[in-house]
């Protein structure tokens, strides 16, 4: 089968060969994952089937239907496809369905629904628990789901992938087309979707990515890249367009500002990020569109799908932390298939040196990282089961054999247990043992062989509170006047006093009050602002990224990749102290004032904070006196009273388990983690009927809800997921447990001073105190120094 003439006859006009991908995947006769380079037309790919069909027989009803992670790809989807559309003459209505689709849309959209849908996870289930699904997706024949390796890294994807086996139980007939271009893992992401057949593209030319030079060299620490921002400017100018990559909200508006200020020729530069409002990031996104703009200054807010071929240059500021991020960041330059990407990487500080070498090896040898999760089967959490079950009895009654087959036919959930699912069904039904008194949680009853709500009217609230995204409550911020600038967390607004300033959308902005959940504010520009502390502000270096760091800094022969004042650096540490090595854990004692501990772990962030906390509870039993630690993604770095003599005992990996397990039980790490399984799982509810819970109130209800199965029911099924929950996210003691397996010899050294490699976590913020017996030696000393300058030492108090 080839592609029908009108079709081909189109490809002929744009000047354009259809790829061999895009042939096959036209051909496919059943599921695929097509993974093919950026501006290798894979978009395209998955919707040439669609317009074959339609071409041929346009008749109403929703006959393919398109999910992508972000509500912005729904829109330039619609725009992509409008152009092949007409020009094909095809008579038939593109539509998207996400949270932004206006309400008479969405109620036309039940009964009426377009010939080719646009929408994401969220939406999808939520159209799902509709009495009319089986009207709306009866006759769907294609599902393409966009940057599906975005979607099967969290929650969502199994969210998409239980609503996809609702899809198949409705229509058995349709077929999927996913679409990607960084997979680490083929194989196992074609098993996530079902058993897909893989697609793979031709890879194209090799991207032109490289260090980029700057006039002087990144400083000691710090995450900015402030210190580039002339060198980026004059790489911005040099350029068509750019496309300017980091890592984190808070660092991307501060980056903004450091290029403003160096941009004599004032060029426009955008900002684009997830705490602005959905009207600026539309406004920046139109305005590439139309090529008004030179740069933009954006987060992961951009990294995906969305096509502006007028890129023709990324700049990553800061070090990736992942392979794959920068593969899909480098993607977004030069959308021609034939032409490589051209990307500069900036590190921001002098140990990022090192990964952007490390991740530009792993570039060149095509080697993608990614966090191992076990079977694929069992990636799947039992908190959106319990939640998908809640939006099943909102479709209508089910039986309970029917729904467990089901959900079995989905990827992630293909080893779940009946034990298992009928541990969530009977958490929906009553809310457990210790909650099943509790009226409230008594939301399903079961009546001739089938499930049912158990009041209708709950179906409401239940959809209200659709979704797997658990961020951090957020509150809007708004001029007096105008609309919304974007959002900040609510408990960054709560530190703030009038009179106050930050900045939000690259201006500095003065906090005026709080009223009805809207930070209001009015324009400062001659303040110094305070820096909003936005979600996720820390992301952690891959596994396989951290380990050829360490491979890296173990080998001097590997050195002359590395900038000379870098190699002069590692030399340094190697005539004072020792160098990390693969197969060690490298830790150094020193003297400073007070006593230093360092441990080269190279775990990421999540993984070196707890082991700060179970390390410091250790020394503070061994009597000597921790007094804060600070972790980075290297190392972290304890100082006490007392030094460190042996660090064996110290990294026991029982006795640390045993540590992790009295520490998480009052922390608030796992009241956290239990608020955020309880929303998935439908026990909390965060929007009501014409209002929403503010953080606070839901934290407040969480943690009594907590704090009673915790003495109660300590087994509760919401209990159990919270525990797994903390260990694999907030805590990462796997990747702990993981670097102590991996590395069995722990190397002490004793340095006579601060050491090269230990210097900049000196310099790091984000230092954590410990309260404990060395505050209280520090205040003996303190009064004994003091009564021994007033002459009264060795008197009797």
């Amino acid at each position: 089968m080839s592609l029908p003439a009108p079709i081909a006859d189109w490809f002929a006009r744009q000047g354009w060969t259809p790829h061999p991908h895009q042939i096959e995947l036209f051909e496919a006769e059943d599921d695929t994952l097509l993974i093919a380079p950026t501006g290798g037309g894979k978009t395209l790919a998955g919707f040439l089937p669609t317009l074959a069909a339609l071409m041929a027989d346009a008749r109403p009803g929703l006959h393919t239907l398109y999910v992508s992670p972000l509500k912005a790809l729904t829109h330039d989807i619609a725009r992509n496809l409008a152009r092949p559309v007409a020009d094909l003459g095809i008579d038939i209505r593109i539509e998207d369905r996400t949270g932004d689709t206006a309400a008479a849309r969405r109620a036309r959209q039940r009964v009426d629904p377009p010939q080719i849908l646009l929408t994401t996870p969220e939406s999808l289930a939520l159209m799902l628990s509709y009495t009319e699904a089986p009207q709306i997706f009866g006759g769907v024949q294609r599902v393409v789901i966009d940057e599906i390796h975005a979607l099967a890294e969290s929650k969502r994807g199994e969210q998409l992938m239980l609503g996809l086996a609702r899809l198949r139980s409705l229509a058995p007939e349709l077929r999927v087309s996913a679409l990607s271009a960084t997979v680490e893992d083929p194989a196992a992401l074609a098993e996530y979707l079902g058993g897909a057949r893989i697609v793979q593209a031709d890879p194209g030319p090799a991207p032109d990515i490289a260090m980029l030079e700057t006039t002087h060299p990144p400083p000691w620490s710090g995450g900015g890249g402030a210190y580039a921002a002339r060198d980026v400017m004059a790489a911005i100018e040099a350029a068509r367009l750019t496309l300017v990559f980091i890592n984190t909200r808070a660092q991307a508006e501060l980056f903004f500002q450091s290029l403003w200020a160096v941009n004599d020729n004032n060029l426009p530069i955008g900002l684009h990020h997830g705490s602005l409002s959905r009207e600026v990031r539309a406004k920046a996104e139109a305005a590439m569109a139309a090529g008004e703009l030179r740069a933009v200054v954006a987060t992961g807010s951009l990294d995906l799908g969305i096509d502006w071929g007028d890129v023709d240059l990324v700049i990553q500021v800061g070090a990736p932390k992942n392979v794959k991020r920068l593969v899909q960041r480098i993607g977004r330059a030069n959308h021609r298939y034939n032409a490589p990407s051209k990307a500069r990487i900036v590190p921001a500080n002098r140990f990022e040196i090192i990964e952007c070498v490390a991740a530009l090896q792993a570039v060149a040898e095509g080697d993608l990282d990614g966090e191992g999760r076990g079977p694929v089967g069992q990636w799947g959490g039992l908190d959106v089961i319990c939640q998908q079950i809640l939006l099943t009895a909102c479709a209508g009654p089910f039986d309970a054999d029917t729904l467990f087959a089901e959900f079995r036919r989905a990827g992630p959930y293909t080893a779940l247990t009946r034990a298992q699912f009928d541990d969530c069904l009977d958490f929906v039904a009553t809310g457990g043992y210790a909650l099943r008194a509790y009226d409230r949680w008594q939301r399903l009853v079961e009546r001739d062989g089938k499930w049912h709500l158990r009041d209708p009217r709950a179906a409401r609230m239940i959809r209200m509170n659709i979704g797997t995204i658990t961020d951090t409550e957020k509150l809007k911020v708004r001029r007096r006047t105008g609309p919304a600038l974007g959002e900040i967390e609510e408990g960054f607004a709560a530190s703030l006093a009038p009179g106050d300033t930050f900045l939000i959308g690259g201006q500095t902005v003065r906090y005026d009050r709080l009223r009805e959940m809207v930070v209001e504010v009015t324009p400062k520009p001659s303040q110094n602002p305070r820096i909003a502390t936005f979600a996720g502000t820390k992301l952690a270096t891959s596994t396989e990224l951290s380990a050829r760091v360490l491979a890296l800094i173990g080998n001097p022969v590997a050195w002359g990749a590395l900038p000379g004042h870098t190699q002069d650096w590692l030399e340094l540490q190697r005539e004072i102290s020792v160098l990390p090595q693969p197969g060690t854990l490298t830790c150094e004692t020193f003297l400073r004032g007070r006593a230093y501990f360092c441990a080269y772990s190279f775990a990421g962030r999540n993984a070196n904070q707890t082991l700060g906390l179970l390390v410091t509870r250790r020394m503070e039993e061994a009597g000597l006196g921790p007094l804060g630690f600070v972790a980075t993604d290297y190392a972290m770095l304890i100082w006490s009273m007392d030094p460190v003599r042996d660090p064996a005992p110290f990294f026991a990996p029982e006795a640390l388990r045993d540590g992790l397990d009295d520490w998480l039980g009052e922390n608030a790490v796992m009241k956290r983690s239990f608020r955020n399984v309880a929303m998935i799982a439908g026990l909390l509810q965060r929007n009501l009927p014409g209002q929403r819970k503010s953080g606070k109130q839901a934290t407040f209800s969480s943690d009594i809800i907590y704090d009673t199965l915790r003495r109660h029911d300590p087994d509760h099924l919401l209990m159990r997921l919270t525990r797994a929950e903390a260990m694999r996210g907030l805590v990462d003691f796997g990747r702990v447990e993981e670097m102590l397996s991996s590395r069995p010899e722990i190397v002490h050294a004793t340095p006579p001073h601060v050491t090269p490699l230990s210097a900049p976590l000196l310099l790091e913020v984000g230092k954590v105190p410990i309260r404990g017996m060395g505050e209280d030696r520090l205040l003996e000393e303190e009064a004994a120094r003091m009564m021994s300058e007033a002459g009264l030492d060795g008197q009797a108090a």
